[in-house]
Order: structure tokens, then sequence, then C-alpha cells
């Protein structure tokens, strides 16, 4: 297997590091961390003129017919800079399903807007009582005469407050009563008996829960069909564990030459750090876990298309193992800055947080074990 990029990706990974390093400065992220919104309109409009949003989309309907491997090289660049705008809610998530789900309709008055940047998106998925469990939905959606009428509550939806439309999870009923069948609704931000509650995220962007108190919707906001979206949406949120490893890995890589340089500089006895054989074993140790998690991720990415059982199996390998590669690198590189790596004065306390919601986000490490587990035991016995 030739694991090399091409020259299109190698030019992908130069230009979006190149727009990160020069964007995104410690400045501009504390400015961004203050704003209501979490992130700047102006910087996703240049997403859209440098062709990003359209990167994953189908060619059809005005996308660049990218894959899951070229997301990862953009959201490794994401991650050295602490990116905060809403690329994983509204492309790899929102978009990547109504592209799967959608019928032509839904997907030409949605995906081109996307692409220009237009619209953004949102999945509503997870549930208080669900624990990790993407099958198990109680929020409901009644057939009506009319259309349909949702009913139940939602958290953690990514960067839900800045959406347009948000993609709600519901368990169908329809005139003969429970279907049994898990369905997916694009609901207009502005629909009444819509109540979103948002907060800022740890290390970076918002995050909101939601509540439906009988949305009214029309008839054609069902997305697709109406068979059963839950393969879908783990075909999905695979992909975004996919996209969110190598981001980790951006802020891994960044975390790692950041200590490596400040241990050059930083002299302790007369001496630089670095000169000391336990420190440089430390940095060793880290650079490890960094290669480690980019193979890692780079795996999920391979197999984001491949059998259920095998892109399962691929992502959550990759998030158990990504997560704890990311709290050793964390951890070591707040220690070897000393005081100073908790300060607000550098910015090594920021990256730490965000691989802290990592680890969280869609499961922690100790979830994605037993998942693996499960998807082996599933796949030797088949």
């Amino acid at each position: 297997m030739d694991l090399n990029l091409s020259d299109e990706q190698k030019l992908l990974r130069e230009s979006a590091e190149r727009f990160v390093a020069e964007s995104y400065d410690a400045e501009h992220r504390r400015r961004i961390a203050n704003d209501p919104l979490g992130f700047s309109p102006a910087v996703w409009k240049q997403f859209a003129e440098l062709g990003w949003l359209a990167l994953p989309l189908p060619e059809e309907f005005g996308g660049l017919g990218g894959g899951a491997v070229d997301i990862g090289i953009l959201m490794e660049a994401f991650g050295r800079g602490l990116v905060s705008e809403p690329y994983v809610a509204t492309i790899v998530l929102g978009a990547a399903l109504i592209a799967r789900c959608g019928t032509s309709e839904q997907k030409q008055a949605s995906l081109p807007k996307v692409a220009d940047g237009s619209l953004k998106l949102a999945l509503a998925h997870s549930e208080r009582a669900a624990r990790f469990d993407l099958a198990k939905v109680t929020t409901s959606a009644n057939k009506t005469g009319q259309g349909w009428r949702l009913s139940g509550s939602k958290i953690a939806v990514l960067d839900g407050h800045a959406a347009d439309e948000i993609i709600v999870s519901a368990h169908i009923h329809d005139h003969r009563g429970p279907s049994g069948r898990i369905g997916l609704f694009l609901v207009q931000a502005t629909t009444s008996g819509l109540v979103i509650s948002d907060y800022p995220r740890l290390g970076g962007g918002r995050a909101c829960n939601i509540e439906l108190f009988d949305a009214h919707l029309p008839e054609d906001a069902l997305l697709g069909d109406g068979s059963d979206a839950v393969p879908a949406i783990e075909w999905a949120i695979d992909r975004a564990m996919a996209a969110l490893g190598a981001e980790a890995v951006g802020i891994m890589q960044t975390l790692l030459d950041t200590t490596l340089d400040y241990t050059k500089i930083r002299k302790q006895f007369g001496r630089p750090l670095s000169a000391n054989q336990v420190i440089r074993h430390r940095l060793a140790d880290m650079a490890m876990q960094v290669d480690e998690a980019r193979s890692m991720a780079l795996r999920a990415a391979l197999k984001a298309d491949s059998a259920p059982i095998e892109r399962a199996r691929a992502a959550s390998g990759a998030k158990a193992k990504i997560g704890k590669c990311a709290r050793f690198v964390g951890e070591q590189s707040i220690q070897l800055h000393g005081g100073m790596g908790v300060t607000e004065e550098l910015e090594v306390g920021a990256y730490f947080k965000r691989l802290v919601a990592f680890d969280t986000l869609f499961g922690g490490s100790a979830h994605h074990y037993a998942r693996h587990a499960e998807l082996s035991r599933r796949a030797i016995s088949a």
C-alpha cells in the first residue's frame, strides 16, 4: 500500500499549514475565545474561497469529491492552530449525512450552499441517557397530516448555536405507532418550539443543548426515504472520529515542537534542559507517541469507506489509542514547561485542554477499547 501523499494532497497540506500559521496567532485565539459566536465568519468565508468547505462534497453538487484522507490533512493543520470554526459540525457530520441520506432535491438545496459558506449545519443526536449508544434515541417524531411534530432533548450539539439548520435524530412514530426506525430531520434554527442553550467547550469552540417542544416540521423535513438512519449515523461519527484524531495529532505535534524548543533555551544550573538525558528520553517518548497517533489517524481515514465492522474497528482503535497518546503528550508538555505550562502567558495549557476535550468527545478511550473488542469478536464469529 502506497501511503505517500499525492501532489494535490501535498499542496493542500502546505496551503493549510501556511494559512493557519499566518492567521491563527495567540491574539486571534484570545479574541475568538471571548466572542459569543466562538469563531470568525470572515475566516469561514475564506475557507469557502479556498475550497475547503467543498473538499469532501460530491462534484455534482459543487464539491471537489475529496476523501477522508484529505479531511485528515486539513484537520491536522487545524489542530496546529486550534482552529475553532465549525468544520466538523458542518462538513464532516452535517453535509456528509445529507450527501449520504438525502434525496436529490435535498442535496441540491443544501450542499451547494454548504460549499459556498452560506449554510452551516449541526448534528443533534446525543442524548443524556444514551451513554454513547448511538441506537438509543428517545426523541420522537410523530407523523401529522401536515408533516411532523418533534419532541425531546439533545445534548453536546457541536456548534449548534451557529447552525442555520440542525439535523435531529428522532424515533419515527407513524399512524401505526412506533416504527422502530430512527429518522433524521432537517430543522431550521428559527423553528418554533426549538430552544437552544449554548456554552463554551473546553479548549475552544462552543456546543449547545437543545429542547424540542412539539416543533412542527413540513413533510420534506425528513432526510431521505425514512429508512433507519442508525447505520448512516455510525458511519458519519466514525468519520468524525478519524477527523478529530487527525486534529489531535496536529495539536500533539505543536506541543512536541514547542516543548523541544523550550527545553533548548530554558537553562537550569547553567545548562539547557535538553542537555539532561532524562529530559531527552521524555522528549523521545513524546515523539514516539505522536508518530503512533498519526499512524492510527491515517488508518482510520483509510478505512473510512470500508465495510461497517472494519471501519468501526479502525475508528474506535484510533480514538482509544490517540486518546491515551494525547494525554501522555499533553501531560509531559505541561510538566516540562514547569509552572509556566499552566499559565495563560503560554499557550501550552490551551492545547492541552483541547486534547482533554478530544478524549471525551464521542466516547473516551475506555469506551472505545470496549467497542473495539466487541467488534473484533463479531468479526471473528462472522
